[in-house]
């Protein structure tokens, strides 16, 4: 296969597979948060992922807080595209290391959705700041308790907030120094 032909599509099959790893995460962390499941794009997140999560969760229920299935969806997700990725670039590795690598990709998607939600909550604050939409509430909850530790260390100063850019060096900080337990730099 030329390079170029699977680099395009080794670049669509890890964006699809990370667009629905982002959506497989906030259905794993809006009960963590205590989201409002009411919410539409909550309601949403679950239909998107039920059709995976549901089978499995009838062998693994949850423990405590953590919903293994999705958990477990996310690691098969996450195994299979580094698998088809490895196969479009003609490369192979041994078993442990894309599972490895399959954990670290989790981590790393997590951290990115968190840097992404931040952005996102600074950028509707300043265009909408009283307004109201079910993805502010849902990116409210996922964000509060990633800065809450921020502001309470940080004022406000002169009516700014800079508790986001704080959090976005330290996950930053965190992403740099998980990848480089990375083994497969293939995502």
């Amino acid at each position: 296969m030329p390079a170029n032909l699977a680099s395009a599509l080794s670049f669509i099959v890890g964006s699809l597979a990370q667009l629905y790893l982002f959506v497989l995460i906030l259905r794993l962390l809006l009960p963590w948060f205590r989201a409002d499941f009411h919410n539409p794009i909550a309601q949403a997140i679950l239909k998107v992922t039920s059709p995976l999560v549901i089978p499995l969760r009838r062998i693994l229920p949850p423990v405590g807080r953590i919903d293994t299935s999705t958990l477990v969806v996310a690691f098969i997700i996450t195994y299979v595209t580094i698998l088809v990725l490895l196969l479009i670039q003609g490369g192979t590795a041994p078993i442990g290391a894309i599972a490895l690598s399959s954990v670290i990709y989790i981590v790393l998607l997590t951290l990115r959705l968190f840097v992404f939600a931040i952005i996102v909550r600074v950028l509707l604050s300043w265009l909408a700041p009283s307004g109201y939409n079910p993805a502010m509430a849902i990116i409210y909850s996922i964000t509060d308790p990633v800065m809450r530790p921020f502001r309470r260390i940080i004022p406000p100063l002169g009516g700014f907030d800079l508790s986001p850019i704080f959090a976005i060096i330290l996950i930053g900080a965190l992403t740099r120094i998980v990848s480089g337990f990375l083994p497969l730099p293939v995502m």
